[in-house]
């Protein structure tokens, strides 16, 4: 639009002045022309009033008189600094000129020295948001974090079908096929390769501090590694010096030797070995077998008594008032008039028969019979969970079925909660002592120890307040405890959840039971709502 007849606009001392005289016959003034006159005249880029704006066009339009006022103001731009207390970055927030002196990249780049910044400065950034002239926040400077270094890592060079430190998930249950079989391996084999700590990247801020970086954990192999030693040659490098089984041990590998008999009678003797033990044939009623590692039976336990420090896997069943033990899983065909114990896993592939189970962590039952397997009878104890196809007889005894408990894990809370108590009792009568030896002065040899004593109290009661806090999620856990049925329950059972007890006299379909949020046992059919038993 051209220029609006009797507005004109100057300049005076850096302000922006408008002058409106009356001229007849023309058009209203509204925003818009008075925009483009701004335009039309070179100002639009200064800093304007826009109450100054509308008082002109409400003035121009109705007054008879010619009259001058103020409408806007030459504005340099500017810039602000901002360096936080890491120095980690510069930043630079840039208000555009307005019709005043455009802001330097020189300007920028001086003021970031004047305030030590030296290191990750971006110039050409800096200089295309000068040539902008737009409202812009820019980091002017970007410092070089450290980079820590990574801790040694132990990577395994053969496959380990299991561990004998099984992981939980988040529901608290560990994963059955982490069981699997049992690998052996030759002397001279590579186990594991040790990757060394790294040492780390050093940093720097923008103010050109060095930023130290942390050196990873440089940890060696176990030192007690048995039928294992490191490479002569290779000082990362762990090599089987014996045939036999390998076992993940934290950081490194043993391989324990296999000690085979065909089978566990009174012409054998009793057996007890430092390794794993593996019985071709059948372990007879009576006999026992101890083993530091596992312990492999390709036959029947009949009445024998088994301890192991690791696994027990039995091909076949476990009969006639057997006692099995084992730190880790035990697995079976089938289990009669016999008592379990393990330290995780129960796994039975087709049923349990008047029979004694206790594991801590869950028992699984009909793992190959999903139509066959079935618990009956007896006892079954377990933190997590307890599974299987069919629950109970109708012409059994009562099944005893018990989870969401963990006696251990209860009993070691509570010593625990008494540790803690009496180290806190402790470090407060300590840190009284400490106070008044400060305040009485002298005896300087007193305080220190008085101090050194105070601080290690302090470091065992965080040890064992961590320590507590573990045993509490873990047993936190036991809420999602549950029974879970793909058949349902055929006889006479009596279900323990945590400290809920319900006697089942009736028949049940498919499904599992549990509590509920309101601590209440509750039976839920696959799809189905859960549905309070009474």
């Amino acid at each position: 639009m051209a220029d609006f007849p009797g507005l004109v606009f100057r300049e005076l001392d850096g302000k922006l002045l408008a002058r409106c005289q009356p001229v007849s016959g023309r058009a209203p003034l509204d925003n818009e022309a008075l925009r483009a006159a701004l335009r039309q005249a070179g100002f639009d880029g200064w800093f304007l009033h826009e109450g100054a704006l509308a008082t002109l066009v409400g003035r121009c339009n109705g007054g008879a008189a010619e009259f001058e006022m103020p409408v806007g103001e030459r504005r340099d731009g500017s810039f602000t600094l901002e360096i936080p207390k890491d120095a980690a970055r510069a930043s630079v927030t840039l208000t555009p000129a307005q019709g005043g002196k455009l802001i330097l990249a020189e300007e920028i780049l001086a003021a970031l020295a004047q305030a030590g910044v030296r290191f990750g400065v971006d110039e050409e950034a800096i200089r295309q948001a000068c040539a902008a002239n737009v409202p812009a926040r820019l980091q002017a400077a970007t410092g070089q974090p450290a980079l820590h270094g990574e801790d040694a890592k132990f990577e395994l060079l053969i496959d380990l079908a299991r561990t004998r430190t099984p992981k939980v998930n988040e529901q608290g249950l560990i994963d059955f096929r982490e069981l699997g079989d049992i690998p052996m391996v030759e002397a001279g084999v590579p186990l594991m390769r040790r990757v060394p700590a790294s040492p780390g990247t050093d940093g720097r801020d923008v103010l050109e501090h060095i930023l130290k970086a942390t050196p990873g954990s440089d940890q060696p192999y176990d030192a007690t590694l048995e039928g294992a030693a490191v490479s002569a040659t290779d000082p990362n490098l762990l090599l089987s010096t014996v045939k036999g089984q390998p076992v993940a041990l934290g950081n490194g590998v043993s391989v324990e030797q296999v000690y085979t008999v065909t089978s566990v009678s009174l012409a054998s003797g009793n057996i007890n070995f430092d390794g794993t033990v593996k019985v071709e044939g059948d372990i007879l009623s009576g006999m026992k077998v101890k083993a530091s590692g596992d312990i492999i039976v390709m036959g029947t336990v009949e009445g024998g008594e088994l301890d192991a420090g690791g696994m027990v896997q039995i091909s076949s069943g476990i009969i006639a008032h057997a006692k099995v033990r084992a730190a880790t899983s035990v697995s079976a065909r089938f289990v009669e008039n016999s008592q379990i114990r393990a330290g995780t896993i129960i796994a039975i592939e087709d049923m349990v028969m008047q029979s004694d189970l206790q594991a801590l962590n869950q028992i699984l039952v009909g793992l190959k019979s999903p139509q066959r397997g079935r618990l009956v009878g007896g006892s079954a104890r377990a933190m997590m969970l307890i599974s299987t196809p069919l629950l109970g007889a109708a012409n059994s005894t009562v099944t005893e079925i018990h989870v969401g408990v963990n006696p251990e894990l209860e009993a070691r809370l509570h010593t625990l909660e008494e540790q803690v108590a009496k180290l806190s009792a402790e470090q407060d009568n300590l840190k009284k002592v400490v106070t008044h030896l400060v305040q009485q002065g002298g005896k300087p040899d007193l305080l220190a120890r008085a101090k050194a004593s105070w601080q290690q109290l302090t470091k065992n009661w965080a040890q064992a307040l961590k320590e507590k806090d573990e045993v509490e999620k873990q047993l936190a856990l036991i809420e999602g405890a549950r029974i879970e049925l793909t058949l349902g329950v055929a006889g006479a059972v009596d279900l323990f959840i945590g400290k809920q007890t319900r006697h089942l006299r009736s028949t049940f379909d498919a499904g599992a039971f549990s509590l509920d949020e309101g601590g209440r046992i509750v039976f839920t059919e696959p799809g189905g709502k859960p549905i309070v038993q009474t």
